[in-house]
């Protein structure tokens, strides 16, 4: 029996982008189709992530046009991770497989075409991966790939050059439920759920469309939040670096009482004040990095919803059915 997909697409002030996206995304789901890879019962949901501007009349106009388009809108902006999560809890009940996707039409729209190959050969989950990175700054590429290589060194299992472009079966989504953590990294968790995984790799291109809706700063949340609720590891590091400087300063005390003995002391504001300084901002480092971790503890003990669906646009397609 061919699989049922939902292509899930988080969208957050997209109304630029999504009069030039949906349709490729409609003719890349017609053609998986035509092709006898997937079910004729296959949809395309966007999640609206609390939009301010038109993003979701153009939903709600999209799925009154075709079947195939369907949406859901959040009560409010709750990011990009959220978002991503809300669809895909949505969509588990109502298919086979599922494939996450920005609605920017930065990545390739035919690399789904290996994905649902992949998981016809019997993988549950298909990681799309950047092959390069040539359309990044040259900032951005090395803070990117310094960030992978530095959530390994934590122990986090992330595939290197990887965001949220990637195929998961219904299966997996079933046990993803599981994972109740209010502070999500989801390229970080999948590889926790396990089941048969592979890649494929494309080239990602430029925005089509709209601006960029995450800028530097929301980059870098999202990094440290993949940091402090994956790996414990800051912490051990916090440790190792409170022994060390304990050592040190054992030895300059050791040192500071000889010289004294010796006679051979001479007074040093610089010497002193540098050292204090130091050990003060060090002290206040590790404690930021307990605070964050603590904060964290905080959020998951409240055990708030990390989503709230206000409107699905396939709620009235069924009232509709039911007053014919």
């Amino acid at each position: 029996m061919k699989p049922i997909l939902y292509i899930v697409i988080p969208c957050y002030n997209e109304e630029k982008a999504l009069p030039v996206t949906a349709p490729m995304f409609l003719e890349k789901l017609d053609m998986l189709i035509r092709d006898g890879r997937i079910s004729e019962k296959s949809r395309i949901m966007f999640v609206d992530d609390g939009s301010k501007d038109d993003t979701w009349n153009i939903i709600s106009g999209l799925s009154g046009q075709d079947e195939h388009y369907i949406g859901i809108r959040q009560s409010r902006n709750r990011g990009h991770q959220n978002a991503v999560l809300a669809g895909l809890m949505e969509a588990k009940e109502l298919c086979d497989i599922t494939i996450s996707i920005d609605c920017d039409g930065q990545d390739d729209i035919n690399a789904m075409d290996k994905m649902v190959d992949e998981y016809l050969g019997g993988c549950e989950i298909v990681y799309g991966v950047r092959n390069n990175r040539d359309t990044d700054t040259f900032f951005k590429r090395f803070s990117a790939e310094s960030y992978y290589r530095f959530l390994r060194a934590l122990g986090v299992e992330a595939v290197f050059n990887h965001a949220d472009y990637r195929l998961v079966s219904s299966r997996v989504l079933k046990e993803f439920a599981d994972f109740k953590e209010v502070n999500i990294f989801l390229r970080g968790l999948f590889p926790l759920v396990g089941f048969k995984s592979t890649s494929v790799y494309y080239e990602r291109h430029e925005r089509l469309a709209g601006e960029s809706h995450y800028p530097l700063v929301k980059m870098l949340a999202l990094a440290f939040e993949g940091i402090t609720s994956l790996s414990v590891k800051p912490i051990h590091l916090i440790t190792g670096l409170g022994c060390f400087i304990a050592l040190l300063s054992f030895v300059g005390v050791i040192w500071s009482v000889s010289v004294s003995l010796l006679g051979k002391a001479v007074a040093g504001w610089s010497s002193m004040t540098c050292i204090i300084c130091f050990i003060g901002g060090i002290q206040l480092i590790c404690l930021g990095i307990l605070g964050e971790y603590i904060g964290k503890i905080y959020l998951e003990v409240k055990h708030r919803p990390r989503y709230i669906i206000s409107e699905r646009t396939y709620e009235d397609e069924d009232k509709r059915r039911d007053t014919v």
